[in-house]
């Protein structure tokens, strides 16, 4: 079985692969790579951190509030109050819509500016050979080509092809759901294999090394590996949860609420021979009278009151919107002890 495409090192290599032929294709050497080649490998193909993601622009997170119906509905009530020179109401319903927005936004940023702190504190290091010296580095620094040491304990900083091995014994159930240790070796498969579990001479990120020593040569980093295969399936944009859908239909039923009551209102004057301007200043005001000018702000302040008393008991909400998640929970199911994931009980 072929690897999956290596959009972080650009390197794709069959796990049956000679062991001279892969260290010629990755430019490495069993010594480990020069410094400067390291250094270069690691701007050309970027951090090793395989939960990596690029942030959404500014712009793109207000677009997204701004395209919800009930702020639509705002936006247009405030720009017939200002068409209709009621300056004062206009300038009214947008500062509740951007302190809302703002408000929504800022707590978004700065939970992941405190996740990013807390995984930096607890960053992960491994012992590396570079220029023929054994050192320990953070694991974000890691390269293609790279090699690394590892002992009972260490995890898996990266795809890796196992070089020397003694007594060298792996938890793959992150990856594969297997409750036991399998074993490594220094050895060329002799046929390709079709899963992980059968790659005995291959080191999977995230994976830890239960006993025994081994001394491997990195192949993929980042999301290219398959842990972060995995990774970018799980950080794919969510669906909207059940609160953001209940918000967008109410929003939707104020539209077309106010939309039937505006012609509504337009036809009955017409029917009585009203004025016409009369009557359409009338369906507009109407709609304006209509709209929750204070939901949003209301929703927004009270979900990051939630947002903060949780922060009390140190508990990071990345969004908003989770607030009422955790609120309509009925049941919690955790795997802490490991019942599930090792096949036995604490």
């Amino acid at each position: 079985m072929e690897s999956t495409p290596c959009t972080t090192t650009g390197f794709e290599l069959p796990w049956n692969l000679p062991l001279d032929e892969l260290l010629r294709r990755l430019h490495a050497k069993p010594g480990g790579l020069a410094d400067r080649d390291a250094n270069r490998r690691l701007a050309e193909y970027g951090p090793n951190d395989a939960l990596m993601h690029r942030r959404r622009q500014l712009w793109r997170q207000i677009i997204e509030r701004l395209a919800n119906p009930l702020i639509i509905i705002l936006l247009f009530a405030s720009g017939l109050s200002a068409w209709t020179g009621e300056v004062t109401s206009f300038v009214i319903i947008v500062v509740i819509i951007l302190l809302s927005v703002v408000l929504d936004v800022a707590q978004q940023h700065r939970a992941e500016n405190t996740i990013d702190a807390l995984r930096r504190s607890v960053g992960l290091r491994t012992q590396v050979l570079r220029n023929g010296d054994r050192r320990e580095i953070a694991v974000d620094q890691l390269a293609p080509g790279d090699v690394v040491e590892l002992k009972a304990g260490d995890v898996v900083p990266g795809d890796s092809r196992v070089l020397t091995a003694r007594d060298c014994f792996v938890n793959q159930a992150l990856l594969t759901g297997e409750p036991f240790p399998v074993e490594k070796q220094a050895k060329d498969l002799a046929a390709p294999s079709g899963e992980p579990s059968g790659a005995a001479n291959f080191l999977f990120m995230g994976t830890s090394v239960i006993s025994g020593v081994v001394r491997a040569v990195v192949c993929r980093t980042g999301r290219a590996t398959e842990l972060g295969g995995l990774a970018g399936e799980l950080t794919t944009r969510r669906p909207a949860d059940a609160f953001q859908q209940g918000i967008r239909q109410f929003g939707f039923l104020m539209l077309r609420l106010t939309v039937f009551l505006v012609l509504f209102v337009m036809v009955t004057n017409v029917v009585f021979h009203r004025p016409w301007l009369e009557s359409l200043l009338f369906a507009l005001a109407l709609a304006v009278g209509l709209t929750p000018e204070l939901l949003p702000m209301v929703v927004s302040v009270t979900l990051a009151n939630g947002a903060r008393r949780l922060a009390q008991h140190r508990v990071i909400v990345k969004r908003l919107a989770a607030i009422h998640d955790l609120g309509a929970m009925d049941v919690l199911c955790t795997d802490k002890t490991g019942t599930l994931t090792e096949a036995k009980f604490a």
